[in-house]
């Protein structure tokens, strides 16, 4: 069955379809219909513009495609599972939350809270902004990402990201087994408590990065100037390119760098700590 080139308004107007495509269609008027294609599956849905609140929820095997969605559409993505969103344009609140099994392809996404609670998301060659964005997410694979916000990949597990651009505040806070490659990471207060993160040839810049982790590893990347304090009570194994303005009270493991212009170890160091530090030009 195929639905076209309709404006559509009212509550749940084409809810529970089943193999059905939806095509240039317009969710708004005055009717101010909530959750228009809701409890939907094996559609697709193409070139529509939703302008009205939480269309797509309890979506199963869907597509959506080339599609606008305002921010009057609020939350417009919840509950979905086995979706794959092709060059979306959403300026909608909290977009793509507790969904599994998302591909997204080409997007640009507006939206305070991206991601949250997802399982098994899957982020290409697109564009996101927000506040508090991909919270609690698991099994997140990452590429091309250019993201901009603040309290981002909180608590996150099983994710990797490569060649992403993420300019952010308290990025990966409590984040466990990540791995981020050839990325660029603009910041303060990097990764604190976080277990297993893995950082390979990346530019890192921010105050403070790195407090209190667990099985911290960077190889062969760069820490700007503002990388200032890093390292402190952490576990790590830290291969640097160039050097580091300062180091402190790192708790255990290793650091390599060219230098470390000042190296802090206080009365506030936890008790025992013990780790090796490198200065190549010393050598």
């Amino acid at each position: 069955m195929r639905i076209e080139q309709l404006t559509l308004d009212e509550e749940r107007a084409l809810y529970g379809l089943s193999g059905t495509e939806v095509v240039g269609c317009t969710f708004d008027g005055p009717a101010d219909g909530e959750s228009a294609l809701k409890e939907c599956r094996e559609i697709s849905v193409r070139d529509c513009t939703f302008r009205l609140r939480y269309p797509l929820w309890h979506l199963t095997e869907g597509l959506v495609q080339a599609c606008e969605m305002t921010e009057t559409c609020r939350a417009p993505l919840w509950y979905g599972k086995r979706l794959t969103l092709q060059g979306i344009e959403c300026t909608g609140v909290k977009a793509v939350r507790e969904c599994e099994w998302v591909t997204v392809d080409g997007c640009r996404f507006v939206s305070e809270e991206f991601g949250w609670k997802c399982r098994n998301l899957t982020v290409s060659d697109s564009e996101i902004s927000g506040f508090y964005s991909f919270f609690d997410c698991r099994d997140l694979a990452a590429t091309n990402l250019e993201f901009e916000g603040k309290y981002a990949f909180q608590y996150v597990e099983n994710a990797t990201l490569d060649f992403c651009t993420l300019r952010t505040k308290d990025a990966f806070w409590h984040a466990k087994n990540v791995t981020v490659t050839d990325s660029i990471l603009e910041g303060e207060y990097l990764g604190w408590y976080s277990e297993n993160l893995t950082l390979k040839h990346c530019v890192i810049s921010g105050t403070q990065p790195f407090l209190g982790c667990k099985n911290l590893t960077l190889i062969d990347c760069v820490m700007e100037p503002s990388c200032d304090l890093a390292f402190e009570r952490s576990e790590v194994n830290v291969t640097l390119r160039g050097g580091i303005t300062s180091v402190k009270n790192p708790l255990a493991g290793r650091i390599e760098a060219d230098y470390i212009t000042t190296l802090i170890e206080d009365a506030q160091a936890a008790p025992g700590s013990l780790c090796q530090i490198v200065e190549r030009s010393k050598l």
